[in-house]
């Protein structure tokens, strides 16, 4: 991969952005105790593996700093910041992400401590990616990822089935149908936590309208107006539903299971983000599964003006420093820490784990999994990518009303007409 590739390909994503560095932390000798609260509940592998070896690291380099984790998956971890941030608590190190549906209250709510901007000049970040975690010029989050969602694949299931990777999405739709024909679960679906199915929306409207998706989504969020593309956009996850294209119960499948669907062979394809190509190196996955996944973006729509390299990619989750923290400033040195080039950059990639948010190009060591080759050539290719999708644009309301209908609209109990007209009466 070219160095410059995945910055360039980035800079697409918002506006201009602004990047960061630091200096290695020096702590004094006293004690000190940073209580972190993270949303990466698996500790031995993916993204928890790489937070615990930093944390690890840390203190032994630091013996006078202890740490302190509590981890709980997404659904229970904002839950709880919630109650968290209604009393005095809160922990010194957070997860946050980089979204209005939950930064601009936390920010408003004068949550989160002011980050140097001019100590990141160092970092790499790759350009915009800092953008969702910044208001009116100030720094109050890192983030940690480049997200971009898309479709697992088991190509020795596909085999067998006699399909080749789509190209359109109607041959996605003949690919389910003829994979539903040899007794496999075409897509596997994590509905519990709802947010993948309004992605999936918003991943076949970027396809439909192309590289307007991020300006004319923005637009229909504060105006409550949405166009027939995203009737169009919706009428297809409800026809993908109903054609039994994901799992049976998908609106009760909670994450890991859907992901066990597929590392199980029961499921010939896992709609999900990037985040997961660490299951290329886990371990505990069938090593006959492990070399078999391979991963491809939402195909393009007839009649559509977007492209196959229009896709849906984001800067999500980070991390940020609570403003009343007792260790404000050690609890600051230990983020900086955490994202010096070297460290989670790096470890995240020479794990296989996920495509960080800095420019992680020097490295690369030419034994990289499919997965993680693949993800690379798919957003080096990118000619557009969807930003912040919409079930994050608007208020914290908005995103919980958005995706609670998704999964009313996706299992027919509402018309995509009743699920925009709901939207529309939030702006």
């Amino acid at each position: 991969m070219k160095k410059r590739g995945l910055a360039t390909v980035m800079a697409v994503m918002m506006a201009v952005g602004m990047t960061t560095g630091a200096t290695a932390p020096v702590l004094a000798d006293e004690e000190v105790t940073i209580q972190v609260f993270s949303n990466l509940p698996d500790r031995t592998s993916g993204q928890g593996l790489i937070e615990q070896m930093l944390f690890d690291k840390y203190m032994e380099e630091n013996p006078n700093v202890k740490i302190e984790i509590e981890a709980l998956d997404d659904a229970s971890y904002k839950t709880k910041f919630k109650a968290y941030a209604s009393g005095s608590d809160m922990p010194d190190l957070v997860n946050i992400w980089g979204q209005p549906s939950f930064l601009s209250e936390v920010i408003e709510a004068g949550l989160l401590a002011e980050l140097n901007m001019d100590d990141y000049a160092d970092y790499h970040f790759i350009e915009g990616s800092l953008d969702g975690f910044s208001r009116d010029g100030k720094l109050y989050g890192l983030a940690r990822n480049t997200d971009v969602m898309g479709f697992y694949y088991n190509k020795a299931i596909f085999e067998e089935c006699g399909v080749e990777v789509p190209t359109t999405y109607d041959e996605l739709v003949e690919a389910v149908n003829t994979i539903k024909e040899k007794g496999y679960i075409p897509i596997s679906m994590d509905g519990t936590d709802k947010y993948p199915l309004t992605i999936y929306i918003q991943d076949i409207y970027q396809k439909l309208v192309g590289a307007d998706n991020y300006a004319n989504s923005t637009a229909a969020v504060e105006s409550g107006e949405y166009g027939e593309e995203w009737l169009k956009a919706a009428q297809m996850l409800v026809d993908m539903a109903s054609a039994g294209g994901f799992q049976a119960g998908f609106e009760t499948t909670d994450y890991g299971t859907a992901k066990n669907l597929f590392t199980n062979s029961q499921c010939a394809m896992y709609y999900m983000g990037s985040w997961e190509m660490s299951m290329a190196t886990n371990e505990e996955i069938p090593e006959d599964v492990r070399n078999n996944i391979s991963v491809f973006t939402m195909p393009v729509v007839d009649g559509g003006a977007g492209a196959a390299t229009d896709i849906c990619a984001w800067n999500g989750g980070g991390y940020a420093i609570t403003e009343k923290s007792d260790v404000k400033e050690e609890a600051i040195k230990l983020l900086n820490y955490m994202f010096e080039p070297e460290n989670w950059s790096k470890l995240c990639w020479e794990n296989g784990v996920c495509m960080s948010a800095q420019n992680f190009g020097d490295y690369l060591t030419g034994e990289e999994t499919e997965l993680q080759n693949k993800w690379v050539e798919i957003v080096n290719n990118a000619t557009s990518l969807s930003g912040v999708t919409i079930n994050d644009l608007g208020s914290s309301e908005f995103k919980t009303v958005s995706e609670d209908t998704s999964v009313e609209l996706a299992i027919g109990s509402i018309t995509p007409e009743d699920y925009f007209n709901t939207l529309s009466g939030l702006r």
